[in-house]
């Protein structure tokens, strides 16, 4: 195993980028789920990635904004997710992860740990099914992660909704979320793909100066594109 940072640390530069991150955990979702894996902790802070190809010189690994000497910040030194073709997300830390077999007499579990109180099923006397707590935190994620900063990541919006709905029974499975989710995949273009994320407070003023910064390289990356379709 890689030694692994925070999934968002440093964060998304692009569309793209949170769209793979997102690929990567839907798929892992569903494979989780179908071995009868529920995570019931899958919130952002046991979200990692392997970053070793986006920091060339390495990082320390208590001071990780600095290079592994200590005394160079790293920040000089670090490519995007973009430059280097992308980077693998874990799940991490299965410590009330439950395992439930075809065979088990029951589906459900009690108990009100993990990261995300939103769960509004959680509780210690209620059972509750913890595959659909799995489907809830993740799509209360992309929500409090992505959704609520960004304005052109309102394709999520369809997935939040059917994911964070407050009855667990109304909720898609892993593999219903991943089919939606690759349904939705398919119509965002590649040009949307490249551009810069707009959080949701930016001005109109410096919406455009930051779009006219960002032309030139997508330009570059757009035609770079079409001449590989080729």
């Amino acid at each position: 195993m890689p030694f692994l940072r925070l999934a968002h640390d440093p964060y998304f530069l692009n569309v793209g980028e949170i769209v793979d991150f997102a690929d990567q955990i839907m798929e892992g979702l569903a494979f989780m789920h179908e071995r009868g894996v529920a995570h019931r902790d899958c919130s952002e802070k046991n979200l990692m990635m392997d970053a070793s190809a986006m920091y060339p010189l390495g990082f320390h690994p208590v001071k990780d904004l600095f290079l592994p000497d200590i005394n160079i910040p790293a920040r000089s030194t670090i490519l995007s997710r973009s430059q280097v073709g992308g980077v693998r997300y874990y799940f991490v830390d299965f410590g009330i992860s439950s395992i439930i077999t075809p065979d088990a007499p029951s589906r459900l579990v009690l108990g009100l740990d993990g990261r995300d109180q939103d769960v509004p099923e959680l509780s210690d006397e209620d059972p509750y099914d913890p595959f659909k707590v799995d489907i809830f935190t993740i799509g209360n994620l992309f929500r409090r992660l992505f959704y609520e900063h960004f304005s052109n990541l309102e394709f999520l919006a369809p997935m939040i909704d059917c994911m964070t709905r407050d009855d667990p029974a109304q909720r898609p499975t892993a593999a219903e979320a991943l089919r939606q989710w690759t349904a939705i995949r398919k119509r965002i273009s590649m040009l949307s793909l490249l551009w810069r994320l707009k959080r949701r407070n930016e001005g109109r003023i410096a919406s455009i100066v930051a779009d006219a910064q960002d032309l030139p390289h997508v330009s570059r990356q757009w035609l770079n594109w079409l001449i590989s379709r080729r």
